[in-house]
């Protein structure tokens, strides 16, 4: 019994490594023509970069993936700036440039998106009411957790989303552990992460959600499948729009090229109409 369970910790271990946990860092250039800045997140800061726009103009939060960095999401963020949105893109903590962290986890990284959307709409020239949510993998369910609880949020944009983390950790622990420790190692997770599952599966939170919600996702993305967008889409009760990218793999966060991200924006309020039009 005792080594069964001694097994058990090991598996959920790594599965918190390969979901959760401290990743290595990366680091990587920034956009050109922006902002360094640091963003107050409770007793530390996070570091990112912010690309301003002319007037009073609506924002958008870009956070990557567990692994990743804000430099990965140079792409999404060029294409928000071109839309003529002020887009803050930074590090979450344990990533990048940003403060290390004891375990990094998809509640910990909403936790770095609220202290980051806070942030952004105390700023000059940023439309508070308008401002979008954008995450890729972790950071895309992230994006949803943090929506769920924030009804200001004016729209959620997530590449490559996760639907059932249960799901995707069990299946990593299958063959590590007898299937019956499987339930006992979730729980230890969700100890360590100081979280139940329930509470931040984006199964669960998008069916919280009252703004419109953007699923982007490749059809060759072999790390989270196309099925985890295609179940969230099923369960938005309809404020979702799915877009499937022909030859998109989990890291192709410049498929956002091949959809139509400014008419989701207009119609989600975020843009006008005529910058949709002219885009």
């Amino acid at each position: 019994m005792a080594a069964s369970v001694i097994a058990c910790a090991v598996a959920a271990d790594v599965a918190i490594k390969r979901v959760f946990g401290r990743p290595p860092r990366r680091t990587g250039p920034g956009p050109t023509h922006a902002d360094d800045v640091w963003i107050p997140a409770g007793d530390s800061s996070l570091r990112g970069w912010l690309m301003a726009a002319p007037g009073n103009a609506p924002g958008a939060v870009v956070i990557h993936g567990w692994g990743g960095n804000a430099a990965d999401m140079v792409p999404v963020a060029v294409r928000l700036h071109a839309l003529g949105i002020n887009v803050l893109l930074f590090d979450a903590h344990g990533h990048g440039r940003s403060p290390g962290i004891t375990v990094s986890s998809m509640p910990a990284f909403a936790q770095d998106v609220r202290d980051a959307t806070r942030w952004l709409r105390s700023r000059p020239g940023v439309d508070a009411a308008r401002v979008v949510l954008v995450g890729h993998s972790v950071g895309a369910g992230a994006s949803l957790f943090a929506a769920s609880r924030d009804p200001e949020v004016a729209a959620v944009v997530a590449l490559a989303p996760m639907a059932d983390p249960v799901g995707f950790m069990s299946e990593r622990m299958r063959g590590r552990i007898p299937a019956p420790l499987i339930p006992l190692a979730l729980r230890y997770i969700e100890r360590s992460i100081g979280h139940r599952f329930e509470d931040f599966t984006p199964l669960n939170t998008i069916q919280r959600l009252q703004a419109p919600v953007l699923l982007v996702h490749g059809d060759r993305d072999e790390t989270v499948p196309l099925w985890h967008a295609q179940a969230l889409h099923e369960r938005a009760g309809g404020v979702s729009t799915l877009a499937v990218v022909e030859g998109a793999d989990h890291f192709s966060v410049d498929s956002l090229d091949d959809v139509d991200l400014a008419g989701f924006l207009a119609n989600a309020g975020v843009l006008t109409p005529q910058v949709s039009d002219a885009s």
